[in-house]
């Protein structure tokens, strides 16, 4: 496996044991389909979390969660479409979040979540 993709591991790990930390129940991860993939698809009460995770190893282009750009959160909600039509257990609320891993090595892993971004 390349480095970037050991990086992109470990964000969506530490990302993924945040959220149920957080009470929340993951669903899906790595989902994928013909039009791309999403990161961690989560319940938070009753509400579906489409949860897109961004990790760097420093801070030198900005924090993580700044990367989802306009474009990002539309392909978001395309996938999310997709998603729920082959997952049709009828959610009523659904959420965009944005969860920022920063795993500069020798230091302790942060996190930013970011709620409702898109």
């Amino acid at each position: 496996m390349r480095g970037k993709d050991l990086l992109g591991s470990h964000g969506e790990d530490a990302a993924a044991r945040y959220l149920v930390g957080l009470g929340f129940e993951i669903l899906d991860r790595n989902w994928s389909c013909a039009e791309g993939e999403l990161d961690i698809v989560a319940r938070d009460g009753g509400v579906l979390v489409v949860c897109e995770v961004k990790t760097r190893s420093g801070l030198g282009f900005g924090a993580p969660v700044e990367a989802v750009t306009v474009a990002k959160a539309r392909r978001l909600r395309r996938l999310a479409a997709l998603w729920l039509a082959a997952h049709p257990a009828g959610y009523s609320d659904i959420r965009f979040d944005v969860v920022g891993v920063v795993a500069i090595p020798g230091e302790n892993t942060r996190i930013e979540h970011l709620r409702a971004v898109c």
